[in-house]
């Protein structure tokens, strides 16, 4: 009689910590914002410069300013972005700490 070899499980292992709810539900709604291809164009161009005038996005991405407006809302919603006014201009920039987690989502 063959016996046959006992596999491992693939899946993630007993030790690996249960994410806290508030974690899931803060990272849920920072991905939340990322499905949209439009905020992930706009979160790529923000990372390429210290900070970004609203009228350079709306430029770019040849969209109405009142809906670049939306999506920056939504990425300031979520912690994201984070921006400063000068006279009638907005400058958006990424906030570093925001960015930091979710890169560290992916590394461990």
């Amino acid at each position: 009689m063959n016996t046959l070899p006992v596999l491992q499980p693939i899946c993630c292992g007993p030790d690996t910590p249960v994410m806290d709810v508030e974690a899931a539900e803060a990272l849920a709604a920072t991905f939340k914002a990322l499905a949209d291809p439009t905020r992930v164009a706009i979160v790529n161009r923000l990372a390429a410069a210290p900070e970004v005038c609203v009228c350079d996005l709306t430029a770019a991405f040849e969209l109405s300013q009142p809906t670049i407006s939306h999506h920056l809302r939504v990425l300031r919603d979520a912690g994201l972005v984070e921006v400063e006014r000068r006279g009638t201009w907005a400058y958006y920039r990424l906030v570093p700490d925001a960015i930091e987690r979710l890169r560290a989502t992916f590394a461990g």
